[in-house]
């Protein structure tokens, strides 16, 4: 077991010695928690009106729209709830890497493994996990420390192809980015920015361009042809891929394509590891997907490198700050929290953002504001790309180590042969095997945990419950930037498959409201809750987006009157939480047209992929069969990028999740407009005020399906099967709600 300093690194830092990171409380921590208790105050109103309400109701219509309203207001109170975990103790850190430099002996430095994840060739290029494999092997760190390990779970020739390329132009792009000082080590990046234009720098951008040529035509033709194979040791690689090779079918697939201690750059310096594997895979056996192919990682790199530290990065998510792994060892090397730290997590950001960010993909409270707050308790949590791990953590609580089934995999174990050694990588194809874990604690005690479609967010509360705490760490240069989906139903997509992965672990033996809060203490749970139970929203949403607009449109009034003091508690309980909200985003960065984008989509997602992804869950649950992961398509089509730019939705194909939408939309112009003329006409001009603010409000976030459904003849309109099909429906529930409410 490890003591005060990691395995590799034969220097321990004293805690006497220059300041390595500080802490900062946040300055609005006594007036978020002034706010939060007016506003349950508030809350608690709210409900005793509900109570009053129900009753005195005089028929059975009007019993059942106010309890549909307390049930809607008890999730959005609950959400609420666990929303104010991550305001009640936030804090801002700052790293000193250059002391780290002054301290020690870069020889000194711990050994680092990087995993990056891909699984489609066709839904995520090879040149895009090119990229992102080089511009971390092109760290400002010893290249004899670095491994980077390529998981390809499609188990594709086109990824391994390409990867062979990539190791021979590695030998020129390491150190042209030493020797120039680059800070964009991903080539496309690179080249895309304002670079210096010199004889040498047209060279390599010559090369580079020839190599991705190559590879993209390897990957349009779909196999790769004789006059790309160079040599024997090529040949042979890729001769593993017969007529019995499917992507769901085959054996598992090590290949090491740059040795430490043997291969070299032009330069005359050492190269970094870099080793395809793509992990065993049979009909029979059960695949855990991303986390499964994690495991591999975790077990593979143990059996050739067992490094202490792992970076995980998602095939896109490319390194844009070579100084990154030092800034890691501010808070690994600092004895006072080594040996309770799990990872250090920083935050996902993303480039070609359009300017309003449509799809509100920049995901500013999960990946920048919430984990501020989480740092004030015991640590963000993981978020399945861009973040380092101590591989120790993976092995059982910080006070207590589990051990692997074979001491090769334990985290103490000293890899003393080459990689490339028989007995290694006999080993390593062992451990990559599809029925390896059988009997085993992989997956339930050891390693990344299985039991949800979202492992990064189950294995992060897992490691939290068991007693381990984790770094935020969000410095002013976005360590990692990644690519954003470019339509709607890829966003919506991805964002149904987080439900469904969030409400497992919810409603599992490790709920975050029983086990969660028991583990890891009150606000802990509470802020993991806000998660778990993000489809819950789906119901709250669904019902404002409907049931008010319904009665509105037979001019029922369900809920306070201006004059009434009722209506200033709910306009209180409205402009406070989207106040407090908004207060948040521009404090963090943000813009107010940004934060008006993630608000409407916090309407879209409830009406479509929460919806969605409950119903899925509900289904699955009873034992119905429910579709399975999807890969989130990385190609970008230049039609669909030029919308995105001009900021319109990419609608495009039909799909369930627009009918709910276009319903919506349908349901609340319609019910705008009849609503405004009996609001013009009748006396209850009070009574109806709320419902034609709140439906006039839904309508301004409709604008984009309105353009979509009846002003567009590009590409990306709304399929015209999806706006009949609404309008259908849109009406039978229209005559349905004038007969109820009649």
């Amino acid at each position: 077991m490890e003591g005060h300093h990691l395995r590799g690194c034969s220097t321990t830092y004293s805690a006497h010695a220059l300041p390595l990171h500080t802490l900062k409380p946040s300055r609005r921590v006594g007036l978020n928690r002034v706010f939060a208790a007016v506003y349950t105050c508030a809350i608690i109103a709210l409900f005793y009106r509900h109570a009053q309400t129900l009753l005195c109701s005089k028929t059975l219509v009007s019993f059942y729209v106010t309890l549909t309203l307390f049930i809607s207001d008890l999730i959005l109170a609950f959400m609420w709830a666990n929303g104010q975990a991550f305001r009640m103790r936030p804090v801002y850190r700052k790293e000193y890497p250059e002391n780290i430099e002054k301290a020690m002996k870069r020889s000194d430095f711990p050994a680092l493994d990087v995993f990056i994840c891909t699984a489609d060739p066709w839904k995520e290029p090879p040149m895009r996990v090119v990229n992102t494999a080089l511009s971390v092997m092109a760290y400002d760190y010893p290249t004899e420390k670095i491994s980077v390990y390529v998981s390809d779970d499609g188990g594709s020739a086109l990824t391994l192809f390409a990867f062979m390329e990539a190791a021979k132009f590695a030998a020129h792009w390491l150190p042209f980015c030493r020797k120039n000082n680059v800070v964009e080590r991903s080539p496309d990046e690179y080249f895309a920015s304002n670079y210096s234009r010199t004889p040498e720098t047209e060279k390599i951008k010559i090369m580079y361009e020839s190599m991705k040529v190559r590879v993209e035509h390897v990957v349009e033709t779909g196999k790769v042809g004789e006059e790309y194979i160079t040599s024997d040791h090529d040949r042979h690689a890729l001769s593993k891929w017969t007529d019995e090779f499917t992507r769901q079918n085959h054996p598992t697939v090590i290949q090491v394509l740059l040795e430490q201690n043997k291969d070299t750059d032009v330069a005359g310096h050492w190269l970094p590891n870099l080793v395809y594997v793509s992990r065993q895979k049979s009909k029979t056996s059960p695949h855990h997907f991303k986390a499964g192919a994690l495991n591999v990682l975790l077990r593979a790199s143990a059996a050739m490198t067992n490094a202490p530290l792992i970076l995980t990065l998602d095939c896109d998510m490319y390194s844009n700050d070579p100084g990154t792994p030092i800034r890691v060892l501010c808070y690994v090397l600092d004895p006072e929290i080594q040996n309770k730290l799990a990872y250090i997590q920083f935050p996902q950001e993303f480039h070609g953002l359009n300017k309003s960010d449509i799809y509100a993909c920049e995901h500013k409270h999960l990946f920048k504001l919430n984990p501020i707050g989480f740092d004030g308790l015991s640590g963000p949590n993981y978020v399945g790309t861009g973040c380092f791990f101590r591989r120790r953590a993976f092995f059982g609580r910080p006070s207590t180590l589990v051990l692997p089934e074979i001491k090769e995999l334990s985290p103490d174990y000293v890899v003393n042969k080459p990689i490339t050694a028989q007995s290694v990588l006999e080993l390593a194809h062992h451990v990559a095997g599809c029925n390896y874990e059988d009997q085993t604690k992989w997956g339930s005690k050891i390693g990344f945990r299985y039991g949800s479609l979202v492992e990064d967010y189950y294995t992060g509360f897992r490691l939290q419950c068991e007693g381990w705490m984790s770094i935020f760490c969000c410095p002013e240069r976005a360590a990692f930037l990644g690519d954003v989906p470019f339509n709607l139903l890829d966003a919506l997509g991805q964002n149904k498959r987080w439900a469904i992965g969030l409400l497992e672990v919810a409603f599992s033996r490790y709920s975050t409201i029983t086990y969660g809060v028991k583990a890891m203490g009150l606000l802990m749970g509470l802020g993991y809750s806000y998660y778990a139970f993000w489809a819950a929203l789906s119901i709250p949403v669904t019902t404002y987006s409907f049931l008010p607009q319904l009665a509105l449109h037979d001019g029922v009034s369900i809920f306070p009157k201006v004059s009434e003091p009722w209506f200033f508690l709910y306009m209180f309980l409205f402009l406070g939480a989207y106040g407090q909200d908004c207060l948040d985003f521009v404090l963090g960065g943000g813009t107010i047209q940004r934060w008006w984008s993630n608000q409407r989509m916090w309407m879209i997602k409830g009406l479509s992929c929460y919806l969605f992804g409950l119903t899925e869950f509900l289904l699955k649950s009873i034992g119905i069969s429910t579709q399975g992961f999807n890969v989130t398509s990385k190609v970008i089509d230049d039609e669909q990028s030029k919308r995105y730019d001009q900021g319109r939705f990419e609608f495009g194909v039909p799909s369930p999740m627009f009918v709910t939408l276009t319903m919506a939309a349908i349901i609340n112009l319609f019910s705008f407009i009849c609503g405004l003329v009996k609001f013009l006409n009748c006396s209850n001009k009070e009574g109806l005020f709320m419902q034609l603010f709140l439906t006039g409000s839904i309508v301004m976030n409709c604008l984009p399906i309105y353009q979509a459904m009846a002003l567009r003849s590009d590409k990306g309109k709304m399929p015209i099967r999806t706006t009949i099909t609404a309008t259908f429906l849109a009406s039978a529930l229209y005559a349905v709600a004038s007969i109820i409410l009649k």
